[in-house]
């Protein structure tokens, strides 16, 4: 996860070597201290392979920019000093410039190049601003206001059941509670401790440590024939930090570029651990943990639609993958309410969701660069 940008002022000169290649060209280009991408040209249109070399004595972020719009055609991000990196592209005619952000300096934009002819290449992608992220960043940080108080009431309402003795009622309210707390994905990294405490899992502690809490720890017991007794510390200690973090919530703040980052993250983190049933501590809930992630996804899409739609001409094909995970997963929702465990899933089903979920990662993934922040 890249959460801070490299901002640079490198100047840099560049020498270019062209010579062909079957079909493809490749120009040398030496960054140092006198000018950002320095004077170089190409002779067509066509697949060109860049070599930057990194000659300064700090790293930074080279960026091929459309000079007129800022639009990125490619990057080169974490540029260390010494390194030397390739950036290929489909260039078509057009006007490029390198733009150079090296650590300790502002953005530095080298001289314009025109490739002539009118052949189509590579598409630039306007870069998103930290201000145009704000309005999408408050509209997220009032849905997850909105979903801890919904959690709230819910796991007080969990912490009543097992009180009273009411472990069937526990069970169904903890499913409710939990899949609330998974809808809210981009902000766990914002709950900071609390995150641990309401959902982490029993891997660093094990499953009899006290130190383990929070829903998971819920969930080991309550499917595993443990008394109210022995489960109400924990229903409490579930009930106290939920209301501790709704309590908190409004002095914290989800950093602008972990919106566009969570898009993919949430169902990374669906794949690895709840389709493979890591995450599955009896109650064979994981694939309507999965539903919940989708649900909180799409929050996250919906807030970035603006941005993304004159952006990312995938954002089509994100949507009907979508809704083809969610169908294959809801197909497993009982009539009774409960779920298939991924455990007893047949072969080729759990291999049609693992495939969707796949696919909606390949279209998710370009999101994360797009809606990153940048100066321009």
């Amino acid at each position: 996860m890249r959460t801070t940008r490299l901002l640079t002022t490198a100047v840099l000169a560049a020498t270019a070597l062209l010579s062909a290649c079957g079909g493809d060209t490749l120009s040398v280009l030496a960054f140092n201290s006198a000018s950002c991408g320095g004077t170089w040209r190409l002779a067509k249109p066509g697949w060109h392979t860049f070599e930057l070399h990194n000659a300064n004595s700090v790293g930074g972020e080279v960026d091929l920019i459309d000079p007129t719009t800022s639009g990125i055609y490619a990057e080169i991000t974490g540029f260390g000093p010494g390194t030397t990196t390739p950036m290929r592209l489909d260039v078509g005619s057009g006007r490029y410039a390198f733009r150079c952000l090296f650590e300790d300096a502002g953005p530095v934009t080298g001289p314009t190049v025109t490739v002539a002819g009118d052949v189509s290449g590579a598409t630039a992608t306007v870069p998103v601003t930290y201000d145009e992220l704000v309005g999408p960043a408050k509209e997220y940080q009032a849905y997850v206001e909105a979903g801890l108080k919904t959690l709230a009431g819910q796991t007080r309402a969990l912490d009543g059941d097992v009180r009273r003795g009411e472990l069937t009622a526990a069970r169904r309210d903890w499913l409710t509670a939990h899949l609330t707390y998974e809808t809210l994905g981009a902000a766990y990294g914002t709950f900071g401790n609390f995150d641990d405490e309401i959902d982490g899992r029993a891997d660093a502690l094990g499953v009899t440590n006290p130190q383990w809490t929070g829903f998971y720890r819920l969930e080991y017991g309550l499917w595993h024939g443990q008394s109210a007794g022995e489960l109400t510390p924990y229903a409490d200690r579930l009930a106290a930090d939920v209301h501790a973090l709704l309590v908190s919530w409004p002095s914290d703040e989800i950093p602008l570029v972990d919106i566009g980052l969570r898009t993919h993250e949430v169902l990374e983190n669906a794949l690895e651990f709840q389709l493979t049933g890591h995450d599955d501590y009896g109650s064979g809930t994981t694939l309507a943990t999965v539903s919940a992630n989708i649900t909180g996804t799409r929050e996250l899409l919906s807030v970035l639609h603006p941005l993304l739609v004159s952006r990312y001409p995938g954002l089509p094909a994100v949507a009907t993958w979508l809704d083809r995970l969610q169908s294959l997963v809801a197909a497993e929702h009982r009539p009774d309410g409960t779920w298939v465990p991924v455990s007893r899933l047949s072969a080729s089903t759990r291999q049609a969701i693992d495939a969707a979920c796949g696919q909606v990662l390949e279209e998710l993934a370009p999101i994360a660069s797009i809606t990153e922040p940048r100066n321009t």
